[in-house]
Order: C-alpha cells, then sequence, then structure tokens
C-alpha cells in the first residue's frame, strides 16, 4: 500500500500565538486566527512514490484548497464538473514546467478567541496585500524583503497596493464571500 499512497501533511494554520502562547512563530508575525504570515505559513511534506524524490524541498507557496485538484489529477480521474478554488501541484510535485500560481487569498471574516481581527489578505509573488475591516486599513509588505510583515510598504507602492486590493476585491465578489458588518 505505501508504494501505491500518496501522503501529504500539514497542518490549517499558524501556531497558537497569544499572550500566554504555547507556541512562537517568530519571526512571523501573529498566529492562529490572523491572515500574518504566522498564522497562514505552515510547512508541508509531500510523500508520493516514484514521483516526489525524497528529501527535497520546495519553496512555492500552496494552499490547502490546492489538495482537491491535486488528488484528482494524480489519481488520473477527469475533475468533476464543479466549482473548487485552487489548482492542482502535480506538475509542481513532478517537477515540471509549466506551475505558474495565481495569486492567493485568504478571508477570515471574523474575530478569533487568539486575538484576530476581521481580515482578507492576498499573495502575489513576493508582495502580500492586507486588508483589516476593523480599521479599514490596507497594510503591504514585500515577503523576500520582509517576512515578518514588519515594514507597510503600502505608502511608497501605491500601484502594487491597488492592483492587490482591486483583486482582492474581485476574488472576494468570485467567490460571493461574506463580509462582516458592523452592528
Amino acid at each position: 500500500i505505501a508504494d501505491n499512497t500518496i501522503i501529504i501533511f500539514t497542518a490549517d494554520n499558524g501556531g497558537l500565538s497569544t499572550n500566554a502562547a504555547p507556541t512562537s512563530n517568530l519571526p512571523l508575525k501573529g498566529g492562529k486566527g490572523w491572515v500574518y504570515e504566522g498564522g497562514i505559513r505552515e510547512p508541508m511534506f509531500v510523500i508520493w512514490p516514484g514521483i516526489v524524490k525524497p528529501n527535497s524541498i520546495c519553496n512555492e507557496p500552496v494552499v490547502t484548497t490546492d489538495f482537491y485538484k491535486t488528488i484528482v489529477d494524480a489519481a488520473g480521474i477527469p475533475e468533476p464538473d464543479q466549482v473548487s478554488d485552487g489548482m492542482s501541484l502535480v506538475p509542481l510535485l513532478k517537477k515540471e514546467m509549466g506551475f505558474e500560481r495565481k495569486s492567493i487569498c485568504w478571508h477570515y471574516p471574523h474575530y478569533s478567541p487568539q486575538g484576530g481581527s476581521p481580515a482578507s489578505a492576498i499573495r502575489s509573488g513576493d508582495w502580500k496585500l492586507i486588508l483589516n475591516y476593523e480599521s479599514n486599513q490596507v497594510e503591504l509588505y514585500n515577503l523576500k524583503e520582509d517576512i515578518g510583515e514588519t515594514n507597510d510598504l503600502s505608502k511608497e507602492n501605491i500601484e502594487v497596493k491597488k492592483r492587490l486590493e482591486n483583486e482582492l476585491k474581485e476574488w472576494l465578489k468570485e467567490v460571493d464571500a461574506s463580509l462582516p458588518e458592523k452592528r
């Protein structure tokens, strides 16, 4: 069975990072319940005998919504006619050319018991934009230069900010996302 089984192992969010937290996500900012990297960046490993080379490393960002299309593709069955986010990671896992990641979006429209507030985020290449619904503030980070999200570049990179904010808002419409409401 082990020779004919794909294993994908990851977590659903970052470590708990509150005042009395049992974990630290440093140098990443935030943790479980936040859209900062400490809340969404997770390690992942894949075992796929004969396809994924043991101990190989890939730094391409992926999300759990990619798993459905990946498993369907790896099984060699036609993708069912239904709407699903994500993309197949099979070309990436096989190290084939042509894997081009679209932007990745996250939506967390509520407060978390860990201290996170309602927000959405989008990552495109090295750029990440966060839209905080409580403050209506937009933050922009270059993750290649600032993995800890300490230097907000939204005022210095107006065009990148506008492009990502528009793309995020289009994605929220496309997926019919529930938005937080003031009461």
